[in-house]
């Protein structure tokens, strides 16, 4: 009774997008900009997740910049990173400055991803061609012949179909909609993970390091006015060994990388404030399959090292948008413009990866006999050659192919 009483909905559409995270957003508003109708599917009831990366580079300002939003972007509760320190066995090093990069802001925004999304979310409403469908979760593909042509989906009404021209995953490192296309995946061995905790922090302390290293230990801490967000290394699966430890002695390690925190560090005093981040590395071999396109965490999870796992997403939902929205105005996108997409992002994505796992291996292998990611003569150059700086922000503010706003606005009928 329950199965013949069922609702079905069925939705026709050009494109569809699983996955309401920044690349997702950002896709999805894109697409409906220019007059392309497009569903976003997003299985939560809104975007109030912990976890997710709360950095927005200069790459991505300067992306709103593009479009006309910045103003109203920088209108939102924030704070601004205009230069990374690491302290490094006591000495505080310089390491990157943004100040030289080539954008409007120079500086990295840190915001919670929620806030980010709504922002997003609301400006994309304004476009007739574009619906955001909560509470959607996608369940699988479907195909016809080897050809993708739309998304089964579960809302709390009833089933829904929705048969797009395109589907597009965004759905994040485990992905669903990867999994159903088959598509293979080369994962990257990351030899660590993340405790993620917040200690409170007293305001009136002045601008910190963002990183803390010492032989055999790695901190990073945002500064997020009334507290710090705390991401702690530890190597991966050790982490109940380290609850074996005990809490004192968590407390001690992040006590002598940055003895500031004081008293403070009294109020990490349960497991339960401590979460484990699994950092993972991978990327599939091929992003597409006709009717299908994966970009993002979908088509490559990044670590956290750098914060650049949101904006490289965004990178690849506007060069996705630049590639796909002449033909998806008239039709089905051809195999071969999923293509491009694909040899356009591949780049940034192997060298960002690549220094991902090169500092990684640093970083869990360093003791006192083995320096760890800093060698003494490259925090040498970062300390007396300004110059050098430039490169690490670059790196990380701009990335290695910053994308441009190409698409043009298709004003309502």
């Amino acid at each position: 009774m329950t199965q013949a009483t069922e609702q079905l909905e069925t939705v026709q559409t050009r494109c569809c997008i699983v996955g309401g995270g920044p690349a997702g957003m950002m896709l999805g508003f894109l697409l409906a900009r220019s007059g392309v109708k497009v569903v976003v599917l997003e299985k939560h009831k809104d975007f109030l997740r912990d976890f997710r990366g709360d950095t927005i580079h200069p790459s991505t300002l300067e992306l709103l910049a593009e479009l006309g939003l910045l103003p109203d972007f920088l209108k939102l509760p924030h704070q601004e990173l205009h230069a990374v320190q690491v302290t490094a066995d006591g000495q505080t090093v310089p390491i990157a400055d943004f100040s030289h990069l080539p954008t409007q802001c120079k500086f990295i925004a840190f915001m919670p991803q929620w806030d980010f999304l709504n922002f997003l979310a609301d400006k994309a409403r304004r476009y007739p061609s574009f619906m955001l469908r909560m509470q959607t979760e996608a369940t699988d593909l479907i195909e016809e012949n080897g050809l993708i042509t739309g998304v089964k989906a579960t809302t709390p009404t009833g089933n829904l179909v929705i048969k797009a021209d395109l589907v597009v995953g965004t759905d994040g490192r485990h992905s669903i909609i990867r999994q159903k296309a088959v598509l293979s995946v080369q994962d990257f061995g990351v030899p660590i993970d993340v405790l993620w905790m917040r200690i409170p922090k007293d305001p009136a302390i002045g601008e910190q390091s963002l990183g803390y290293l010492r032989a055999g230990q790695f901190m990073v801490l945002i500064d997020r006015h009334d507290y710090f967000q705390c991401g702690f290394l530890i190597p991966k699966g050790q982490f109940e060994t380290i609850k074996q430890r005990g809490l004192a002695a968590l407390q001690a390690d992040i006590l002598s990388l940055a003895p500031f925190v004081g008293e403070h560090i009294k109020a990490l005093d349960s497991w339960d404030q401590i979460s484990l981040l699994t950092v993972k590395i991978d990327r599939l071999r091929r992003w597409f399959r006709p009717g299908l396109l994966c970009i993002g965490d979908a088509a490559h999870a990044m670590s956290p090292a750098g914060g650049v796992g949101v904006n490289l997403a965004i990178q690849d939902a506007v060069a996705a948008a630049n590639v796909l929205t002449k033909p998806l105005q008239l039709g089905p996108a051809p195999v071969a413009a999923l293509a491009r997409i694909q040899r356009r992002r591949l780049l940034p994505v192997r060298v960002i990866q690549a220094g991902q796992i090169f500092i990684h291996r640093r970083l869990i292998n360093a003791s006192s006999t083995n320096p760890a990611a800093f060698p003494p003569f490259l925090l040498w150059l970062f300390r007396h050659l300004p110059v050098f700086r430039r490169i690490p922000a670059y790196l990380v503010g701009m990335g290695p192919r910053p994308e441009h706003i190409k698409t043009q606005v298709k004003t309502p009928d």
